[in-house]
Formats: C-alpha cells, sequence, structure tokens
C-alpha cells in the first residue's frame, strides 16, 4: 500500500496504470473510517484492480461554527483498516495542496443542492462537489463508490458527473447500521452515553414511516407527524427537518408512492445527525 500526499504524483502514476488497461476505483472520505467505509472499500475492491481512498477533511462544505476543527481523526487506524481491506494508494493531501492561496474555481449545482441539507447549511455542497470534482480529477477513476447515508450528496455527485460527462460510474452502498439501528457516523463519536441512546429515535421515525406507509397510509403530513411525535417525546432531539421526498429529484411530495425517500435531519444535543430511509 502506498500513502501519496503529492496530487501530482498520484496523477502520474493513475495514468501509467490505465496505460495498461487496468480499472480504478475510488473511495473519497474525510477519515476516521467504520464499518460504512468498509463497506464502501470492499464494494470498490471487487470491481477494480486498483482502490483508491483519499482522506482529506475538507475545508469548504463546513459552514461558519460547524464542527471543522473537532472533525475526529484517527489516521494510524485508518491506515491499517486501508491495509486489511487491500487498499493500493491512500490519497493524503494536505488542504494548502488541495486549495493553494490563488484558488478560485468552485463548482456548484444548482437544482439538488437547494433542498434540505443544501437549504440548512448554505454553501455545503458547494465545496462537496468542488472538492469530489478535484479528486476524480487527480484519480481519475473508473468506479467511484458513495453511501447512501448521504443520499443527498451521492444525487449531486451524479447529477455533476451526468452533466460535465464524466467517463465514471457511480455506485451508492446501504446505509451500514449498528446492531441498534443508529446509521454509523464519525460524528457519532460526539453522542454522550444518553444522547447515544436518544439517537435511536431517528430509525425508530423512519421504521414507524416505512410502517404507516405499508398499511396503507400515503399522506406526507399524517406521516411526518407520527415521526415528530416520536422524535420529540424524549425532550432530547430538536428536527432540524422531516421531508418525504420524490427519490429522485428529492422535490417534496404531499401523497407518497412506493420508492419515495424520507430524509431526516436531528440535532441530539449539538450534533447535527442524518438518515434516511426508501419506502416499501
Amino acid at each position: 500500500m502506498q500513502t501519496i500526499a503529492d496530487p501530482n504524483r498520484l496523477q502520474k502514476l493513475i495514468l501509467d496504470e490505465k496505460q495498461k488497461n487496468k480499472i480504478i476505483g475510488f473511495v473519497p472520505t474525510m477519515g476516521y473510517l467504520h464499518k460504512g467505509h468498509l463497506q464502501l472499500l470492499r464494494t470498490a475492491r471487487s470491481q477494480c484492480d486498483i482502490l483508491v481512498l483519499s482522506i482529506f477533511v475538507n475545508p469548504t462544505q463546513f459552514g461558519k461554527n460547524e464542527d471543522l476543527g473537532r472533525y475526529p481523526k484517527n489516521i494510524d487506524a485508518d491506515m491499517e483498516l486501508a491495509e486489511r481491506e487491500k487498499v493500493d494508494i491512500v490519497f493524503f493531501p494536505s488542504t494548502k495542496t488541495m486549495y493553494p492561496d490563488n484558488f478560485s474555481t468552485y463548482v456548484e449545482e444548482k437544482s439538488i443542492s437547494k433542498l434540505w441539507c443544501g437549504a440548512k447549511r448554505p454553501g455545503h455542497f458547494k465545496g462537496v462537489a468542488t472538492v469530489v470534482l478535484k479528486l476524480f480529477n487527480i484519480v481519475q477513476p473508473d468506479i467511484a463508490v458513495f453511501g447512501e447515508k448521504d443520499y443527498q450528496q451521492s444525487l449531486i455527485i451524479r447529477k455533476m458527473v451526468k452533466d460535465f460527462n464524466m467517463p465514471i460510474e457511480i455506485l451508492t452502498c446501504p446505509i451500514v447500521r449498528e446492531n441498534d439501528g443508529l446509521a454509523l457516523s464519525s460524528r457519532n463519536t460526539y453522542l454522550s452515553p444518553e444522547e447515544r441512546s436518544c439517537a435511536l429515535l431517528l430509525k425508530k421515525a423512519l421504521d414507524y414511516a416505512c410502517d404507516r406507509f405499508y398499511k396503507g397510509v400515503r399522506e406526507a403530513d399524517l406521516i411526518k407527524s407520527g415521526m415528530e411525535n416520536i422524535l420529540l417525546n424524549g425532550n432530547c432531539a430538536r428536527i432540524d427537518y422531516i421531508a418525504c421526498v420524490n427519490n429522485d429529484t428529492l422535490e417534496p411530495k404531499k401523497i407518497l408512492d412506493s420508492a419515495d425517500r424520507i430524509l431526516l435531519a436531528v440535532y441530539i444535543g449539538k450534533t447535527r445527525l442524518i438518515d434516511n430511509c426508501q419506502l416499501p
């Protein structure tokens, strides 16, 4: 396994491999790897010859007063897991390398990114799209793998790849959860034991939504009202949004159909958690 910090060196190495008709798989992360990331790596590993993992905490996707300065890190553990998962190259650039002093070009998706997390975190998806495009240009993958927990992000990346005619196949993996149902997230480490227990309300609310839909309830307002009751019942959660949306456009729906999606963003204490489910 190689660790590379220089984009030009990585780009040249990848070009050499592609001339040998090697398939390049890519998993971009901000590190602090957990089982969800490992599923992404295993999916990519099964379909490529050269597997690249990037670890970069991207400052441009964090808003003012967000957790950029305290985002969890454990690079030694990340490297150990990467080697165990048979990663070929870990790309570990510095902020100065990715955003030199004269950096002034950004990418912004103008449709999906205006909704939900995009509305709540202005500039977030502009930072995401910019860094992913940069990483794609450096790594030049044939396949890139993302997780469905950040569902809105995955749609924006797909749209960017389509709009720019990029020859990259985007794969997504289902949400990986703890045994009790909590969606895996690096930010779960912020939670106290009491908050960790309260965070289970997110999955409970999503399960309620799927159950009500399965039993014939189609009105989004009725489902959202029941979810609100569950989330607020413990007096430990603050709802950022509950959204009943079209699975492909994320536009809000009043009457739900099969394969529509429920999106959630909830504060547990000071920690903002997201989760989602597709309706049966």
